[in-house]
């Protein structure tokens, strides 16, 4: 390699163990400076959203025997990047140096002289256990404890793990383990541990799909076989194991593992998915609709240029709020124009918009759709006060006529559109054949009407499968399109739905549990 006048930087950075909010601060700031991003097969790909819009993406990961780099050709991209001129970061499962072969890509950059830092990750060997409710330590049970590679087949001739000296561990971790087991526990019976101590395998830790088994050395090779155990997974051994009993926290979320389809735009789909994450859930992008300016302005710059007119602003949703504002500002006016208007939002997520540019809010109803706008103003004198309403270019009639019959002067104004979001009915379709949607979310009528377009009239879905809506809009719309709506909330807003769906599943985790006690 010709190195040229202007060096890049690699930087190699510990991605975590599977939940892609375990990465450090300074690996994600680093992260998102990159020219060209190489990652594995365990990072998780929710990482790659914070890369800058023009970085270059390349897969180097590695699963079971398939190789898509091998090793030696990692380290020579790396190096090549770099010499480039490019800034790469290498993205890498868990921590880079342990049993992540970091140690050998640094060693390649230092004899090629090119600059790079290393930025520890949080391993799986410790954040695995922790998410099972496992300590590696504990006061009474143990205070050593010892990490090993379970990928070294344990009975070739010149092994280099000490088995003698392991079984005087309290607590070993074995990463990669799970293909070696039945040697594994072969080896630690010869050199001393008893068959009884306990011994826990723990599958894809952090992830919603985790998943845990707990035994003992003489049995945890069987139940693993009798669970089709597969990787990635780590094996703990030692008195700890048992702690998972009471300390098993993560596996307790009643949303753990669930598929939900998220129906909004992809824009505003963000807030739901890490709420969902949060709770364990596995979120699923599928946006029916797709937020779009108007295809005429010109009702809406009318009302811009006779702003002084207004006397009430009402926004029905946070994208009113975003469009017009932004209308504002391309017609050479600003929030001082808004001066003497009182606003009106449909709710606190509407409310936030307004208030993050720092105008205030005079009114956010009790209910946060139109009868609760109606019912909030039913009090105030709106006899010849005007107002103005931006809003999509499709919705409910119900506000305007309502304010009209208080008394007001109400201009219904287009300021976006919601049209389809292009998506295909495959997507889904191939994931209710394997079996991973639990919920699909609407969170307004629009996203059901969408949703039907793209699945076609005779869609069916499996029975299954939860419909959760927001508020009583949307559910209607969900209802007369044919869905059994299972999940709806009180409070219409997303923490609200998240809320809900907690709700449900925590009763229906106590009612199967109480079915499997009388069988």
């Amino acid at each position: 390699m010709k190195q040229k006048t202007k060096s890049g930087k690699v930087y190699i950075i510990g991605a975590g163990p599977g939940d892609a909010d375990l990465i450090t601060l300074k690996g994600l700031d680093y992260l998102r400076l990159a020219d060209v991003i190489v990652y594995d097969h365990l990072v998780n790909e929710e990482l790659l959203k914070y890369a800058k819009s023009d970085a270059r993406f390349i897969y180097a990961g590695k699963k079971g025997g398939d190789h898509t780099l091998s090793q030696d050709k990692i380290n020579y991209l790396l190096a090549k990047e770099a010499l480039d001129g490019n800034t790469v970061a290498r993205l890498k499962g868990g921590d880079p140096f342990i049993f992540g072969r970091g140690g050998e890509e640094a060693e390649t950059l230092a004899s090629k002289g090119v600059p790079f830092e290393v930025v520890p990750g949080v391993t799986s060997a410790i954040a695995v256990p922790a998410y099972a409710g496992i300590p590696l330590t504990h006061r009474g049970l143990t205070s050593t404890v010892a990490f090993v590679t379970g990928h070294e087949d344990p009975v070739k001739e010149k092994s280099d793990i000490d088995w003698k000296a392991l079984c005087g561990m309290g607590t070993l971790v074995f990463l990669m383990g799970v293909k070696n087991i039945a040697q594994i526990v072969e080896e630690l019976f010869k050199n001393g541990k008893a068959p009884e101590t306990p011994a826990a395998l723990i599958r894809w830790g952090t992830t919603p799909q985790q998943e845990t088994i707990t035994g003992t050395l003489d049995n945890i090779a069987e139940l693993a076989q009798k669970r089709n155990f597969s990787p990635p997974a780590i094996l703990v051994v030692g008195k700890v194991v048992d702690m998972h009993r009471t300390l098993s926290w993560f596996e307790q979320k009643p949303l753990l593992g669930r598929g939900i389809v998220i129906t909004r735009p992809e824009a505003q789909a963000d807030e739901l998915a890490r709420l969902l994450a949060r709770e364990g859930a596995y979120p699923i992008y599928f946006p029916t609709i797709k937020i779009v300016p108007p295809s005429d302005w010109h009702d809406l710059d009318v009302a811009i240029k006779n702003l002084e007119n207004y006397d009430w602003l009402i926004f029905t949703s946070a994208n009113g709020v975003q469009f017009f504002l932004e209308r504002l500002l391309e017609k050479e006016k600003d929030i001082r124009d808004l001066k003497g208007i009182k606003i009106c939002c449909i709710g606190p997520a509407t409310a936030k918009q307004i208030e993050n540019r720092g105008m205030k809010v005079d009114l956010v109803p009790d209910y946060f759709i139109s009868e609760g706008i109606l019912k909030s103003f039913a009090g105030i004198d709106l006899r010849k006060k005007k107002i103005l309403i931006p809003r999509a270019a499709k919705a409910r009639d119900v506000l305007p006529a309502g304010l009209k019959k208080l008394g007001a002067k109400v201009d219904v104004v287009t300021a976006y559109e919601t049209v389809s979001s292009g998506k295909k009915k495959e997507e889904i379709e191939k994931l209710f054949n394997e079996n991973r949607v639990g919920v699909i979310t609407f969170t307004s009528s629009s996203t059901v009407d969408n949703f039907v377009e793209i699945m076609g009239n005779d869609f069916f879905y499996p029975p299954k499968i939860k419909i959760a809506c927001i508020g009583p809009v949307t559910a209607a719309a969900a209802k007369k399109a044919g869905f059994s709506v299972d999940i709806h909330q009180e409070e219409y807003t997303i923490e609200g739905l998240v809320r809900a769906l907690i709700n449900y599943f925590e009763k229906e985790i106590v009612r199967d549990r109480s079915e499997g006690q009388k069988k």
